[in-house]
């Protein structure tokens, strides 16, 4: 497989010249040499390879004025030649080969960047452009799966100038409409299947053709339907692009119509890539994309989920039921962030271009790369309800670090060590040392493990050590875990950390409490029995995100964080009302173990031993609602169980088998 490490030269970059005037970074960014302007021509036929667009000049100057332009190809990381490959129907791929390999520093095209928005021609119509462009990265537009090198290609939009040109009605039309199907280049297949559904849902749908009376030729027409090179601009010498409803025939201009409904169809046609995705995105409209194997834009910086609905080609005839069972809540949150995305990033060609050289500054500099919420969350406000704008599901991959708080209880603490080493998601452990009297023991007098282990002894004695956003966590879940939970199996932790997985913006832990309203007192009550109900799980064992820990650390309301430390009580507490006041939404327990060696069980080297220690963490519930104005936590029925755990069903049939019992 083609890859990134494989086919480029990393060598070449970081090279740049630094000034007094330069940023210090300027040492680890990109460098882009682009090749003079040339017209390349056949020796023989003196035909020409290709002509100079508009679109390919813009975005050539767009390079040379963005500061990863340098003018000397010594200091370049990357060149881009200036043979216009934009729609391969316009260029001789034989010549242009030849007038590549030609280029001073084509080198088998290492480090070389090619931009297309049109692959393929008749009758194969090709996902990736037919030029032997050797080692060159391809900028393209209309991948598939199988022609997309993850991690090397560049996946962009099908580029439509018409949108830089068109001004949306303000205020914009109602959306009155749940689909607007208005591609003109779906297969007959396809379209006879969208008539039917027409007469069935006729309110819900709005399917429009190319008008009767429209100016373009039939044999035009036609071309369009067979070859799917459908351009949103309107006809030669026309003001607008008028298009007819099925079936009664009713005229609306395009693309104003896309702004009429809520959801906008982007199918296949026989190509995959196709202008109508950032046409229904600048309308504000949700894209349902009908394409199989499609590699959306920027799709390993975008998280597509937020901002289209994917349709198995297959399934067209669920469409109408499928879009009506999306919730308002939904709708609202993808169009929201349907409008920041593009703005950002696809409004005009420039910043399409400029997109395109910082995912490979990125790329190429992983250390100085930005993070999932630099690309899917705007400076606006939140448009959704998961401030961490995580994926659905978090990578497996990564595994968690366990974060270990302990003082001196060296016995259980080597037990925990060694248990916690036969996890097999675990990647590191971290033993908060927070024990200032007494050091801690030498690291080879702890138990030989083969996982990463580390010891940070802390200045002060803090609970609030435990969340502390340590440089040594390099993955995005955390297991704080107290040295004396010594019973809970790989199986339980393992389990644990695949429900994190599922929900990466909640605490997903082992021992879960409640608050109740005490009507004789008028305050809230912290609540240790053995209920059904849940608002708070404890942070002796318990996974969550460690974007928590940063807020915990850096950005907790009011005085909580010093009122915990000084009173050495509810850092727990303190968490699930961080967490549940940003997400607004319950932690959640994991296994139906209910015994643990917690701080509320009975033992004398235990916080618990005080008789008062209950009290207090009521009073710290009350406190902390104080603080926030509101009452955060929420109060929920649920636990998560492995599947077939109970079931009378062969053990080795189970991948989770000792789980511990109440």
């Amino acid at each position: 497989m083609t890859h990134h490490w494989d086919c480029f030269n990393v060598y070449r970059c970081g090279q740049r010249a630094s000034s007094a005037l330069d940023d210090a970074d300027d040492g680890e960014r990109i460098s882009i040499y682009v090749y003079p302007l040339k017209e390349y021509v056949d020796a023989d036929s003196r035909r020409p390879a290709g002509q100079l667009t508009r679109e390919f000049y813009r975005i050539v100057q767009t390079i040379v004025d963005s500061p990863y332009y340098t003018a000397n190809p010594n200091e370049a990381c990357l060149f881009v030649p200036t043979l216009d490959t934009l729609n391969q129907n316009r260029i001789d791929t034989t010549l242009v080969g030849k007038a590549l390999a030609s280029l001073p520093h084509w080198e088998n095209g290492e480090n070389h960047l090619i931009f297309n928005f049109i692959p393929g021609t008749k009758p194969d119509y090709s996902t990736v452009l037919d030029v032997n462009t050797d080692r060159a990265i391809i900028v393209g537009a209309g991948f598939d799966s199988w022609t997309f090198r993850t991690e090397f290609d560049v996946s962009v939009p099908v580029y439509s100038a018409a949108l830089e040109q068109y001004r949306w009605p303000v205020p914009p039309p109602d959306r009155s409409v749940l689909l607007v199907t208005a591609q003109l280049n779906l297969y007959p297949r396809q379209f006879r299947m969208l008539q039917e559904l027409t007469y069935d849902y006729p309110t819900d749908m709005l399917l429009l053709q190319r008008c009767p009376t429209a100016t373009a030729k039939m044999d035009e027409v036609l071309d369009i339907a067979q070859t799917g090179e459908e351009s949103s601009r309107p006809p030669a010498g026309s003001a607008q692009d008028i298009r007819c409803n099925f079936p009664h025939g009713n005229e609306h201009e395009y693309p104003a119509v896309l702004a009429t409904g809520t959801f906008c169809l982007v199918a296949r046609g026989v190509r995959l890539g196709q202008p109508i995705l950032l046409e229904a995105m600048a309308a504000g409209c949700i894209p349902v994309v009908m394409a199989d194997n499609y590699v959306l834009p920027f799709a390993d910086l975008l998280d597509w989920e937020l901002l289209a609905i994917r349709l198995h080609e297959s399934n067209l005839h669920t469409i109408v039921p499928l879009l009506r069972a999306i919730s308002s809540e939904r709708i609202a949150e993808m169009q929201a962030q349907i409008r920041s995305v593009y703005q950002r990033y696809f409004a005009t060609l420039d910043r399409i271009v400029l997109t395109v050289l910082e995912q490979l500054n990125d790329r190429i500099f992983p250390h100085r790369s930005h993070t999932y919420l630099h690309w899917n969350v705007g400076p606006e406000a939140r448009v959704t309800q998961n401030p961490l704008f995580l994926p659905l599901i978090a990578p497996k991959a990564q595994g968690f670090t366990a974060v270990i708080l302990t003082y001196d209880r060296l016995e259980s603490l080597y037990i925990l060590i060694q248990k916690l080493a036969t996890v097999p998601s675990l990647q590191k452990m971290l033993v908060v040392w927070n024990n200032q009297r007494k050091a801690p023991p030498h690291p080879s007098l702890f138990p030989k493990i083969g996982k990463p282990l580390k010891i940070i002894q802390t200045a002060a004695n803090r609970l609030s050590n435990r969340f502390y956003p340590y440089e040594e966590i390099e993955t995005e879940a955390i297991l704080t875990i107290d040295d004396d939970i010594v019973m809970l199996t790989a199986d339980e932790l393992d389990f644990g950390y695949e429900v994190w997985r599922e929900y990466p913006d909640r605490i997903v832990g082992f021992p879960s409490r409640t608050h109740v309203w005490d009507n004789g007192t008028g305050r809230w009550r912290y609540e240790s029995e053995w209920t059904n109900q849940i608002s708070m799980v404890l942070t002796g064992a318990a996974f969550h995100h460690k974007y928590w820990s940063y807020l915990y650390t850096h950005a907790m309301p009011g005085n909580i964080k010093e009122w915990v430390d000084e009173h050495m009580n509810c850092e727990d507490i303190a968490m699930n009302f961080l967490v549940s006041n940003v997400t607004n939404k319950p932690p959640i327990k994991v296994a139906p173990r209910k015994k643990f060696k917690c701080p509320e069980c009975t033992n004398n080297e235990m916080l618990s031993a005080d008789l008062n220690h209950m009290t207090e963490r009521s009073a710290c519930i009350n406190r902390f609602a104080e603080i926030y104005g509101t009452m955060p936590l929420r109060t929920v029925e649920f636990r998560a169980d492995p599947v077939l755990f109970k079931d009378n069903f062969p053990e080795k049939l189970k991948r989770f088998n000792d789980i511990g019992s109440l």
